[in-house]
């Protein structure tokens, strides 16, 4: 399944949380951190008011709750405004 995102919003595939282990200790996946940094997979067209900065493939960090999580064939990802996005890693 593809989707394009309309107007300001952007699709982004988060980065895998790492593995830490903890000296044999097992946490579950609900008590792990959620990321907070992923990659643009598709960007909408913008408004009249705002101009995508954004672009397919930028590294870029979001805030803890910002977006969506929808499920695209089996992956999570994130749809979310271009508001929301952070910074983008260079």
């Amino acid at each position: 399944m593809k989707l394009k995102p309309l107007a300001d919003r952007v699709i982004i595939q988060p980065t895998a949380a790492e593995e830490v282990s903890m000296g044999g200790i097992i946490i579950p996946e609900t008590a792990k951190e959620k990321p907070q940094r992923g990659t643009v997979l598709a960007v909408g067209q913008g408004t009249k008011d705002e101009e995508m900065i954004l672009k397919e493939g930028d590294q870029v960090l979001y805030g803890k709750y910002a977006g969506t999580e929808i499920d695209l064939d089996g992956d999570k990802v994130l749809v979310m405004r271009q508001n929301e996005v952070l910074a983008v890693i260079c």
